[in-house]
């Protein structure tokens, strides 16, 4: 038996991220600085690897654990990465390639394709999600070109609320926009194309670099999807909320009441799972149990026995795809 991992993150903050803030501490992080962006909770990119609380990087646990850790059915090289980002100011107008156009021109990197859990919205919040309908590859081209409010024309503005869960796949144009926080899980991967980054500029009065021409090889203007709905199964124990069934990751949510509620997570030695605490609960599993704060991110090793979710706990549950 291989028992559950709390993990500690990585932050990226200043410089690196701009539009950041403070808003990470309400999901109890011990941010660096007051332009903190991301919070990378389950990560083994390189200079941003989640630790466990041992101080053991995720890339050494996986190292040491093996299949016992990522999975039978999961490669070496691995698939995931769980982030908190909170942006008190717009991120750029991105977008990310697949898996073939990463490999080729990225030294063998993966895609990035996403999805967003909203977190926490102020009134009026709103994301970039996609372009305009009829809006063609051709016209972004010239859209980039010009730059400002024609390019600013192009592009799908939609207002979020908490609760809500937004699917991204590799070549969907997106921003997240200023006062919103979210949970983000994607592929293990920091391929990131810049189309815009709205004009601005560091106390040097530079801007941040864009990669247009290879933003333009990979983005699909066709791509037009709304908030993800789900499908729920509720009963008097917990309440299943499925999300995403992709090839990249699976993304649940699961509510169990604080007195008579129980969800169980069932063994499975093909993969490793992720929980994502988004209130404060219980994790049971065989004769122990580990306490979990708001906020908190485990690491479920594939040869871990079942779980069970217990004391009231909220959480995103997240795995490879099949």
């Amino acid at each position: 038996m291989i028992a559950p991992i709390k993990m500690t993150p990585s932050f990226r903050y200043g410089a690196a991220t701009p539009w950041g803030g403070t808003g990470l501490r309400a999901l109890g992080k011990e941010i660096p600085d007051e332009r903190t962006g991301e919070s990378l909770e389950i990560s083994v990119l390189p200079g941003l690897e989640s630790r466990d609380e041992k101080g053991r990087t995720l890339t050494e646990l996986l190292a040491a654990g093996g299949t016992e850790m990522r999975g039978t059915q999961v490669g070496e090289t691995f698939p995931l990465l769980l982030k908190f980002i909170s942006a008190a100011d717009k991120l750029s107008v991105q977008v990310h390639p697949d898996d073939r156009y990463a490999g080729e021109h990225e030294g063998g990197k993966l895609g990035k394709t996403e999805a967003w859990v909203i977190l926490s919205a102020e009134p009026d919040a709103e994301i970039v999600y996609g372009v305009r309908p009829g809006v063609t590859k051709e016209q972004l081209r010239h859209a980039c070109a010009a730059g400002g409010r024609e390019l600013q024309d192009c592009l799908n503005t939609v207002k979020v609320r908490a609760g809500q869960v937004y699917y991204i796949p590799a070549g969907m144009l997106h921003a997240l926009g200023g006062g919103i926080s979210v949970a983000e899980i994607q592929q293990s991967s920091d391929v990131t194309y810049r189309f815009y980054d709205w004009d601005r500029v560091d106390a040097n009065g530079k801007s941040r670099e864009l990669h247009i021409e290879k933003g333009l090889d990979v983005v699909c203007p066709d791509l037009q999807l709304s908030a993800v709905s789900g499908t729920t199964e509720k009963n008097d124990r917990y309440t299943l909320i499925r999300y995403i069934d992709e090839p990249a990751f699976t993304l649940c949510e699961v509510t169990v009441p604080a007195k008579t509620g129980k969800f169980t997570v069932p063994e499975d030695s093909t993969r490793f799972r992720i929980l994502c605490a988004l209130s404060d609960g219980r994790i049971a599993y065989g004769k122990e149990a580990m306490t979990v704060r708001k906020g908190d991110s485990v690491f479920i090793p594939a040869a871990a026995p079942e779980l069970s979710l217990e004391d009231g706990l909220h959480a995103l549950l997240m795995a490879p795809g099949k």
